[in-house]
């Protein structure tokens, strides 16, 4: 099993890995059912989507008639203005089969004039904020993707008080000094506010480049069991953090392996070796 954490303000005990619904963006019911019972037999219990996500809203709303109880849900909207956000919210709580989530979060908001949209009058913030006076939502958080989201994110707690952030983490992405930064300075800051923080695109190995994508990930993936390992133990050594699994439900079990073995991170010099042999790169520059 994997261990539970507060997370943030909510009061809710979340496992200290996530499922990243992304992963379900493209697959049969049969393969998100089957990727279900993997979930429940390690413990997960938060399951993170969006709208922009392909089928998976679809995907999970069969498992909410059950399984409602079990776990704490989140979407997002990638809308900017009030009423086209409100709309899509509207079409996530049907596609998901449920009456209201946990937390709904502003997608990807990292350019300064969408995020200025979003963030002003009529924009999607203001219908976030009314479906959580609406019961509809719980909590309100804001995700990103991008070298500049940890100072998009900081600015975005100085301007509303979410109650998460999501954002890129990993050894080789931590290597841009400015990148690092950033992260150090919004993580503080969360912290101080007892904001949730999560972090994906931990498994990234580098860039598909011209390479024949094997997999439905972003990125070109760590696949071998050890380097998950090390890259999953590696995120999770930084307490009160939470990593969400990457978006291939083939590579899933392997994080969630990873993610219950848990003890102690790897040394900089392991990473170091590691980042070396496998030509590691970050997926953002």
């Amino acid at each position: 099993m994997i261990a539970k954490q507060q997370f943030g303000r909510t009061g809710h005990m979340s496992t200290c890995t996530l499922f990243g619904a992304a992963a379900l963006s493209r697959v049969t019911q049969t393969e998100a059912d089957q990727t279900l019972e993997v979930l429940l037999r390690y413990g997960v219990n938060h399951i993170d989507t969006a709208a922009s996500y392909g089928d998976s809203e679809l995907r999970i709303g069969p498992w909410m008639a059950e399984h409602r109880q079990n776990f704490f849900l989140a979407t997002k909207t990638e809308e900017r203005t009030y009423q086209q956000a409100k709309d899509e919210f509207h079409r996530s709580l049907e596609r998901l089969q449920v009456t209201g989530v946990d937390i709904l979060q502003l997608h990807n908001l990292v350019d300064p004039d969408e995020w200025e949209t979003a963030m002003g009058p009529g924009g999607a913030l203001e219908a976030a904020i009314e479906a959580r006076e609406q019961g509809l939502v719980r909590f309100i958080g804001v995700t990103g993707h991008g070298t500049s989201v940890a100072a998009m994110h900081k600015r975005a707690l100085e301007r509303f008080d979410f109650d998460s952030v999501l954002l890129p983490y990993s050894y080789v992405m931590m290597q841009n000094p400015q990148y690092a930064a950033d992260f150090e300075a919004l993580v503080a800051l969360c912290q101080e506010r007892n904001v949730a923080v999560q972090t994906i695109k931990s498994l990234t190995r580098r860039p598909w480049g011209d390479k024949t994508k094997t997999r439905s990930t972003w990125y070109e993936p760590l696949e071998e069991q050890a380097d998950i390992d090390r890259a999953v133990h590696w995120v999770l050594s930084r307490p009160n953090i939470f990593l969400n699994t990457a978006g291939d439900i083939h590579l899933l079990p392997k994080v969630l392996d990873a993610a219950s073995r848990f003890q102690a991170g790897p040394s900089t010099e392991e990473m170091q070796a590691e980042m070396a042999r496998l030509e590691m790169s970050p997926l953002f520059v």
